[in-house]
């Protein structure tokens, strides 16, 4: 089938253009699936399963994201902490700019 596309307007070309893209992937995630299809058949009829051939896959190890504990106190306001990670807070900054030390503030 062969679609003249000099007599196309600009609009009917973008339609046309649109329709092939999904009709391209309609096509790939189909042959993707018969290939799947004929691995799994050759490794069943040799006996073994997936896991065997390629291993469980990655296990995605997931940091905690947990609560780090403070490590540095404002002396002025002491309920005023900080981790050490990230933006340094205000205090921070203005504590060692009046002449402390970080080694000062250490809880």
């Amino acid at each position: 089938m062969a679609v003249d596309i000099k007599n196309l307007n600009h609009n009917q070309l973008n339609d046309l253009i649109n329709k092939a893209t999904v009709r391209q992937q309609e096509l790939r995630k189909e042959k993707v699936s018969k290939l799947r299809e004929k691995i799994h058949a050759l490794i069943k009829a040799e006996g073994y399963t997936f896991e065997d051939i390629f291993g469980q896959g990655r296990v995605k190890v997931r940091k905690s994201g947990g609560i780090v504990p403070p490590k540095y106190r404002n002396p002025a306001l002491p309920e005023q902490t900080w981790s050490g990670r990230g933006k340094r807070p205000r205090w921070f900054n203005d504590a060692l700019k009046g002449g402390k030390k970080e080694k000062d503030l250490l809880i």
